[in-house]
C-alpha cells in the first residue's frame, strides 16, 4: 500500500537509456501463451496470460525479505506478463541493497522493464543509486518501453504537493503478430482520493495516444467501485471482478490490485493466488487478443 519511506527526495527525471533497463534472457521456457490453442479459424485469437503483484520490495506478510519466496509465488502464476509493484533497486537495508527487478528476472528467466517513481543518491560514495518504482516482466521481447509521469504526491518529503512523477510503466511487446501494450502502475494510499483522481486522468490521456489492445494492471489503492476510478470503466474494463479479494494477502478484505483490459480483449479466466510472499495476493488472468484478419 505505501509507496516507500520517507526520506530526503530527488525527484527522478523521466529520461533516456529507458530501454537500458529491459534486459533480454534468453532460453526462456514455454509460456502459457505458446502452450494454449487458440480458436476460431480465419483470424484467430492470440492467448496472453497476465498478472499483477505487489511484491511489498520482497518481504512477506510476516516482513521477513525473502526473495526466492518472491520468485516461487510469480512462477507459480506460469504468466507471460506480470505488472510489479513496489520494486527496490539497490534501494535499502530493508531488501539487502538488492536490484530486485534484475533478480527477479534472472530467477524467473524473463525480460524487465523497471520504472522508478524514485532515483535518490547512493547510501554510500561509490555505491549504487538508490531506486523504487513498477516494472514489468515478459516472455516476449519488448519493443518499447516507456517510464510516464503521472500525478504523485512524494513520500519523501515531509511537506509534499501534488506534481508530476515518473513511474508509470509501459511496454509495447509483439504476441505472435500482434503489438499489444501493458502498463503496470502504483497509485496514491491515502484516504484522499483527489491524488488518485488525477492519475486516474494522467493514465488515460497516456493510453489514449497508444493503438491496438491495451492492459493495465497494479495497484490501485482503491477498488473498483470507488470514484475516482470511475473514468477508467469509460475506456477499459475490469478482467477479474470476480477473481477475490487481494489485501491483506492474509484474510483479505478489499480488492484493489486490478487486471483492466480495453476493448476487444476477451477473458477467459482469471483468479488471485493465495501466498503470504507478500502483505497484497497476486491476480492472473487469461487473455485472448484480438487480431485482425489477413
Amino acid at each position: 500500500m505505501p509507496q516507500g519511506p520517507r526520506r530526503p527526495a530527488r525527484t527522478a527525471r523521466v529520461a533516456a537509456l529507458l530501454l537500458a533497463a529491459v534486459l533480454s534472457l534468453t532460453a526462456a521456457p514455454a509460456t502459457a501463451a505458446e502452450d494454449a490453442a487458440t480458436a476460431g479459424s480465419r483470424a484467430p485469437a492470440v492467448p496472453l496470460r497476465v498478472a499483477t503483484y505487489n511484491i511489498h520490495a520482497g518481504a512477506g506478510e510476516d516482513q521477513v525479505f525473502d526473495l526466492d519466496r518472491t520468485a516461487a509465488a510469480l512462477r507459480d502464476l506460469h504468466a507471460d506478463v506480470i505488472g510489479l509493484q513496489e520494486v527496490d533497486v539497490h534501494w535499502g537495508e530493508r531488501s539487502a541493497f538488492t536490484d530486485e527487478a534484475r533478480a527477479l528476472a534472472g530467477k524467473l528467466r524473463m525480460r524487465v522493464f523497471f520504472a522508478p517513481i524514485y532515483d535518490l543518491d547512493p547510501a554510500t560514495e561509490g555505491g549504487e543509486r538508490r531506486r523504487y518504482g513498477v516494472a514489468v516482466l515478459s516472455r516476449y521481447p519488448v519493443l518499447h518501453a516507456e517510464n510516464h509521469e503521472i500525478t504523485r504526491l512524494s513520500t519523501q518529503t515531509s511537506d509534499p504537493v501534488p506534481a508530476p512523477a515518473p513511474g508509470f510503466a509501459e511496454i509495447e511487446i509483439r504476441v505472435k503478430g500482434v503489438r499489444t501494450h501493458v502498463y503496470s502502475t502504483h497509485l496514491d494510499y491515502r484516504a484522499d482520493p483527489s491524488i488518485r483522481a488525477a492519475q486516474v486522468d494522467d493514465m488515460l490521456g497516456i493510453l489514449a495516444d497508444d493503438q491496438g489492445p491495451k492492459i493495465l494492471v497494479g495497484d490501485f489503492n482503491a477498488e473498483p467501485s470507488a470514484p475516482e476510478l470511475a473514468p477508467l470503466w469509460h475506456t477499459l474494463r475490469d478482467a477479474a471482478p470476480d477473481a477475490g479479494l487481494t489485501y491483506p494477502a492474509v484474510a483479505p478484505q478489499k480488492r484493489i490490485d486490478l487486471i483492466t483490459v480495453s476493448d476487444g480483449i476477451a477473458v477467459t479466466d482469471a483468479r488471485t493466488h493465495a501466498t503470504d510472499a507478500s502483505d497484497h495476493r497476486p491476480v492472473v488472468a487469461d487473455l485472448r487478443l484480438p487480431r485482425k484478419d489477413r
